[in-house]
């Protein structure tokens, strides 16, 4: 009778028992996978989801306390734009990769009438928690709004600039605290800008990107602060300009400024804070693409003599100009002598990561192959990268022309025939809303990479989309920067401003009239090749991928494209200044680029596209 008893409660318990472990495995969040059957990058096993993309996110200004937030966190997609938090979350995302992506570990599309939420509990590192806390985004697209503890810290619109909010007084006792974040973005339904990014892909307009999709992390900062540094050189006065944003600054501070190669302190400055340093170099070494020198910086605030705050950081010394050849025709110098610039049209799309690069060292893998083609420029097109990609352009010496996204298409009527200049000189009128949206973001960016010396020229608009008031946001755009050199409309309508003339054309090199614009702009092929050849089993979709001009077999890509190079030493010594193809990687249904989209097969040998480019570097001009 006991023994039988016993039976029966040990089987109620196991009952019990199973009943409720079988809840609290349902509670726990799931293993985090891929998802979709679309091709996906070799880097996708690399990824630790306790801690992706790990590597400190802001190379121009390191400080030694912080904490990445990227892992797993809570999210939901609820109806309507941003309003109440949701009361549940019911499943869990993948930070720092797109909603949409398969990276993400969800890949649902969020659309203009939905919004998406994110939640995670956090445990503030100590050494974190006994300063100012800042909250960073690396990007979010596009609108935001940010709550700790329940209580909104702040909001922000754009989806290629960083930010950041002191959420300090918005904490509570103990280590755990709660971070919301409630995004909307209506892609390209919306004025603002989004890039190749449409709610219906097709052709060259790709998946869209929502919410998160850089790096989010803590940072520990003194009450007092530096918030930003800019960094401008002149090799012509072997000098550099260094300005620097204070945060809490009081009466009688200081900055000291000190520039060093290796452990060799070569110049040093200190003036009062609010004021601009200038550092006196002997002999500098000049960056170039043959020559990728970095100096280190080191940034202080003092107050009585005793550094309140420091960062690290570095510059380069290079110029970038115009000049005229014997012929009259304006070209394109680098540290005041002409060289021929030539890379692709980089897009910077991942099929795994969308908009987000599964790993660093991914990332890093475009830019090493870029390099080891022999080629020396980069068009980053369309779209801002993380910091840590004009990083590695940096430190392996590739020349980049940054483009600002596009948005708030149509309306303009254009024309990129070469030898014609304006087109129908017809820009989009714009909303008030639209235009106040382009002009803070576009600041925004540049701000953010001004410090990077590989970037040498600024791309306002491509191919008229969305091009507005060009030669008053050009003329800006070369007042804000005087250190770059500014191409106003890339193959879009152009207007008489400006430092360069760029025409697209597709597949054949072609270039500007020299005798009818040369001796004023400096030309350029902004956009030429896309040839295409889909590799069977690296490709978006089976079927129906395509090219400007596509082939069979490698073998005839490659003799095509030695055609397209022969074609170019021909036409620099007429006056082109440089040239870029399309492009680095295929991009969904685009199979034109040099790599496959999930990375795994380049499509000519990269020996021999070194040997051919390194040809045009050396023609030389009177």
């Amino acid at each position: 009778m006991e023994k039988s008893k016993n039976m029966k409660y040990t089987l109620l318990l196991l009952c019990f028992l199973s009943t409720h472990i079988g809840q609290l495995m349902a509670q726990q969040p799931s293993a985090w996978q891929p998802v979709g059957d679309k091709i996906k990058s070799p880097w996708v096993a690399d990824i630790d989801a306790a801690s992706p993309l790990p590597e400190y996110p802001r190379p121009h200004l390191v400080r030694n306390g912080w904490q990445s937030l990227n892992g797993l966190w809570d999210y939901r997609i609820q109806p309507g734009k941003l309003g109440a938090a949701p009361t549940g979350y019911d499943e869990q995302i993948l930070v720092p990769y797109p909603v949409e992506s398969a990276l993400s570990g969800v890949g649902k599309t969020v659309g203009k009438d939905s919004s998406l939420w994110y939640r995670r509990t956090v445990d503030i590192d100590k050494k974190i928690r006994g300063q100012r806390v800042l909250l960073h985004f690396g990007a979010v697209d596009w609108r935001c709004e940010v709550y700790v503890n329940g209580q909104q810290v702040g909001t922000h619109e754009g989806g290629f600039d960083p930010f950041s909010f002191d959420i300090t007084s918005y904490l509570t006792k103990g280590a755990k605290q709660e971070i919301v974040v409630g995004v909307w973005d209506p892609t390209d339904e919306g004025p603002q800008p989004n890039g190749k990014q449409v709610v219906r892909p097709h052709g060259i307009w790709y998946t869209p990107v929502t919410g998160i999709w850089q790096t989010v992390w803590l940072e520990g900062v003194p009450e007092t602060h530096i918030v930003a540094t800019k960094h401008t050189p002149n090799i012509d006065e072997s000098t550099l300009l260094v300005r620097t944003a204070v945060e809490g600054a009081k009466a009688g501070d200081h900055i000291q400024v000190s520039a060093w190669k290796g452990q060799e302190k070569i110049a040093e400055e200190t003036v009062a804070a609010g004021e601009q340093a200038s550092l006196k170099l002997n002999n500098p070494e000049l960056w170039s693409p043959s020559n990728p020198f970095l100096y280190d910086l080191k940034v202080s605030i003092l107050r009585k003599g005793k550094p309140v705050d420091e960062v690290s950081s570095y510059f380069a010394m290079r110029k970038l100009s115009m000049g005229t050849d014997a012929k009259g025709i304006q070209r394109m110098l680098l540290n005041n002598e002409f060289v021929f610039q030539y890379g692709p049209l980089d897009q910077g799309w991942w099929p795994d990561g969308l908009y987000t690069a599964p790993t660093d060292e991914a990332l890093r893998f475009d830019v090493e192959k870029t390099k080891a083609m022999g080629f020396n420029m980069i068009r980053k097109h369309i779209k801002v990268e993380p910091a840590r990609w004009y990083y590695h352009c940096d430190k392996l010496g590739l020349l980049v022309w940054q483009d600002m996204p596009s948005g708030d298409l149509g309306g303009n009527h254009w024309d990129m025939r070469p030898g014609i200049t304006s087109g129908r000189q017809h820009d989009k009128d714009r909303s008030p809303e639209s235009e106040a949206i382009y002009r803070k973001e576009w600041k925004a960016i540049m701000d953010a990479l001004h410090n990077f010396p590989s970037i040498v020229v600024w791309v306002p608009f491509n191919e008229a989309w969305g091009q507005f008031k060009t030669k008053e946001i050009t003329e800006w755009t070369m007042g804000y920067d005087p250190s770059r050199l500014v191409n106003s409309a890339s193959g879009g309508n152009f207007f008489p401003t400006g430092h360069i003339l760029d025409i697209h054309n597709y597949p054949d090199a072609m270039m500007p009239r020299p005798e009818l614009f040369g001796d004023k702009r400096i030309l350029v092929l902004g956009e030429f090749g896309g040839l295409g050849l889909p590799v069977e089993g690296h490709t978006w979709q089976n079927k129906d991928n395509w090219g400007y001009q596509s082939f069979k077999n490698a073998d005839e890509l490659k003799g095509r494209y030695q055609g397209l190079v022969k074609d170019l030493a021909r036409l620099i010594p007429l006056g082109l200044s440089a040239a870029v193809y399309t492009q680095t990687t295929d991009v969904e249904v685009e199979t034109n680029g040099l790599i496959t989209y999930d990375r795994r097969v380049i499509k000519m040998p990269e020996a021999e596209l070194y040997k051919w480019h390194q040809q045009l570097y050396k023609i030389t001009v009177d």
